[in-house]
């Protein structure tokens, strides 16, 4: 009998294992699925690792998935091109206690299946997802949802009713959506929540009693700020931890109980407090409601007398006279803007036939995405405050990286352990409101060679905090020359290949800028420490808070020299740095040099001792002898002969970014090409005349920054005198062509023909 028992237990337990083994089965399958579905990659789920052992933010107990987190993670290049809500893989996970996807793009809806098939779950977090459309009723079914998170997305239609079902839910984030009509009412059921945000939304109506009554007895964080809720405060009958009521059209007194210091009521309609809406913006609100406003308290104002006929006449005698000299002097200046455009076209007509170079068309670039109004939800994670000390270790000076121009920059480590840089802006000392233009920055423009903005903390008056992607590499600056440990004071340089990368990755960055936004923007603090490295020595710029449209249009400076206006040099030798990509240009040609000579600071340093330097530098730079070159080059360097040509194309770039001329240095789409093909440069220089009159008469990119070479410190470098016999007539040719076309924009004069591979 015993022995009868003992086979039927370990039948059982067989059973067990294998009932047990299918169930892992078809949850590793489900997570493959999931992997597949959302476009996870390999770094964080690897394909041939064990999900509960090796895979990033699963979470099992015994054997089976309870916890999910791909909280900030990055798709592949196939999965990015068009992702979606797809996580049709969950239904499968009948234990899944969490989903966590804050920061990770789901476009699309909530499914209703997820108030169905996922019973066990316990936290929901759906923040910063991209996610639009309504609520789903279903949601209301998961009986033991405690935390749900779906703030900062496009939701839109009603706060479904179905969510006062969620006995157990405790916090409960709406915020930052779309979301339309009033708080259900119904809400007052949920006697275990504790924390409710449904601020930055399109809500209306009266605020209901039960919101500050007994109903919600442990709830101690409510923020209904940025809606149109109206009418009178609903009464309460004890203190809040946190209550912000600002941003909306309540009226009347403010009860008794309010009175707290971490109770909010700014921009109402409230009697007797400062820092509310004027009379005439709340009446209008009231009105087109159809609702009665209070006039906060104070008698409605009485009616104006009707003004006499004698006023309307004067009235109308005014309005008849400034009508016809607006009339006038409009007329005018359409005549004369028709007189400019004729005599600019006229010039431009006569120099082609001139010249016989046909004008050289810009292609349109893609403006960046149009930002409407910014929304700082789109801008990466809102961190609080305390959030901030902790990442910083309350601003330890071991965490200190530098001080910048426009803050304090401190290293950060987040919770979950990824490394940050925090900016802390100063109000006090710092423009105010400055930290709003790199926000709206961020909002607009988008590039791979942009520092990457995480997000950012905005909850104190005085201080600001800006969050951003940590470069481990540093800035150039400080990674040009390294010690090699930490027990020796010897340095380690940069090979050339690494500063060939860095100068490319610059020049896409100030390309994009410059010539794919539009307008066209200037960064305006271009130098080594605002070039910073990743982990790979890929280019992200930083330092973008000075950054701006360029000033004026592309027609200024013919219509200067017509109207005989002075130009400005864009080189910003004096006051504030100019807001032209000429000035961008030449900052970056100073880049360049640092590169070559290894001189630190050269591109940071002030404009006498630059002059100096470059009087002592420039005449080592000659495009019609290299060994002139290896006067000036970085000593570190190891280089071979085709390198030896690379660090002499990368010389005679950076000295068509240094003309003195803002109109003659070349443009960064033109520098960028160069940089891309260095021995073109060089290479093509020595193309015979003959070969030079037989190519087109269009321009092209090394055309433009030969010719801007050519332009650029002719008084300093005796060209005959450097270059060898054979190479004398060249540039006596080259010198001849130069002088029969006109001055460009930075671009090859107009009679120059361009220099094409034989």
């Amino acid at each position: 009998m015993s022995r009868m028992r003992y086979k039927l237990g370990y039948i059982c337990f067989l059973l067990f294992l294998i009932f047990d083994s299918t169930f892992e089965q078809e949850e590793r399958l489900a997570l493959l699925q999931l992997r597949s579905s959302l476009g996870l990659r390999a770094k964080e789920w690897p394909i041939k690792g064990t999900p509960c052992l090796n895979w990033r933010g699963i979470t099992c107990k015994n054997g089976r998935v309870t916890q999910i987190n791909i909280s900030g993670f990055k798709r592949t290049r196939t999965g990015s091109q068009n992702p979606q809500f797809l996580v049709d893989a969950l239904q499968n996970l009948t234990l899944l206690e969490s989903f966590n996807a804050s920061n990770f793009a789901l476009p699309g809806s909530v499914p209703e299946w997820f108030g169905i098939s996922l019973e066990s779950l316990q936290v929901l977090d759906l923040r910063f997802c991209s996610i639009t459309g309504a609520i789903p009723s279903t949601l209301g079914n998961l009986s033991s949802l405690a935390v749900l998170y779906i703030s900062s997305n496009g939701l839109s239609g009603m706060v479904s009713s179905s969510l006062s079902r969620l006995e157990s839910l405790s916090v409960l984030d709406l915020s930052h959506n779309s979301l339309v009509g009033s708080i259900p009412a119904s809400f007052g059921s949920l006697g275990n929540l504790t924390f409710l945000d449904i601020s930055s939304n399109l809500l209306s109506g009266v605020i209901s009693p039960v919101i500050g009554n007994v109903a919600f007895k442990k709830l101690k964080f409510l923020n209904l700020s940025q809606n149109m809720f109206y009418g009178n405060l609903p009464p309460v009958i004890r203190r809040f931890g946190f209550l912000d009521l600002s941003d909306n059209y309540f009226q009347g007194k403010v009860p008794e109980h309010y009175g707290q210091s971490n109770v909010f009521f700014n921009r109402n309609c409230l009697q007797r407090l400062e820092s509310q809406r004027d009379t005439s913006e709340c009446a209008s609100f009231y009105d087109e409601h159809g609702l009665l406003f209070d006039n906060f308290g104070e008698p409605n104002a009485m009616e104006l007398p009707a003004p006499n006929k004698s006023d309307k006449t004067s009235h109308k005698n005014v309005i008849i006279s400034a009508a016809v000299l607006g009339g006038v002097g409009i007329i005018a200046i359409v005549i004369i803007f028709v007189l400019l455009l004729i005599c600019c076209y006229k010039r431009g007509w006569t120099n082609q036939r001139v010249t016989g170079v046909e004008p050289v068309p810009i292609s349109a670039s893609p403006p960046p995405p149009p930002g409407a109004s910014l929304k700082f939800s789109s801008l990466g994670v809102a961190f609080s405050y305390l959030q901030i000390l902790q990442t910083t270790d309350d601003f330890s000076d071991a965490n200190l990286i530098k001080h910048g121009h426009s803050g304090d920059i401190f290293h950060g480590i987040l919770e979950d352990g990824i490394h940050v840089v925090v900016k802390r802006i100063d109000s006090s000392t710092v423009k105010r409101k400055a930290y709003k233009l790199e926000l709206d920055f961020f909002s607009k423009v988008s590039h791979s060679r942009l520092v990457p903005l995480l997000g950012h903390c905005l909850e104190s008056e005085n201080e600001k905090f800006l969050v951003y992607k940590y470069m481990p590499n540093g800035d150039l600056a400080s990674s040009l020359f390294r010690k090699k440990n930490t027990n020796d004071d010897s340095l380690q340089s940069l090979d050339w290949i690494t500063r060939l990368k860095i100068a490319v990755g610059a020049a896409e960055g100030l390309s994009y800028l410059h010539h794919e936004c539009n307008p066209p923007l200037v960064h305006r603090d271009v130098q080594a420490s605002s070039i910073l490295l990743d982990d790979k020595f890929e280019v992200r710029f930083g330092s973008l808070n000075e950054v701006c449209a360029q000033e004026g249009d592309t027609h200024q400076n013919r219509i200067s020299r017509l109207l005989r206006l002075p130009q400005t040099s864009g080189q910003g030798a004096s006051g504030m740095p100019s807001a032209t990509c000429a000035y961008d240009v030449y900052c970056f040609g100073k880049v360049l040099l640092e590169l070559v000579t290894g001189k630190l600071g050269t591109s940071a340093s002030s404009d006498a001792t630059m002059k100096e330097w470059l009087d002592k530098t420039l005449p080592c730079i000659s495009i019609y002898d290299k060994e002139l070159v290896t006067n000036i080059i970085d000593p570190s360097l190891i280089i071979d002969d085709d390198f030896l040509d690379e660090v002499w194309a990368m010389s005679v770039v950076a000295r068509s970014c240094l003309n003195p001329k803002p109109s003659r240095r070349p443009l960064m789409r033109y520098i960028l090409k160069a940089l891309e093909n260095p021995l073109k440069i060089v290479r093509e220089e020595h193309t015979s005349s003959e070969g030079l009159r037989a190519t087109s008469p269009r321009r092209s990119w090394n055309a433009a920054l030969i010719e801007s070479w050519r332009h650029s410190f002719s008084d300093v470098v005796t060209l005959p005198a450097i270059a060898p016999a054979n190479k004398v007539e060249s540039a006596t040719s080259f010198k001849k062509l130069a002088t029969t076309g006109s001055q460009g924009s930075g671009q090859i004069a107009e009679g120059a023909h361009s220099f094409s591979t034989r």
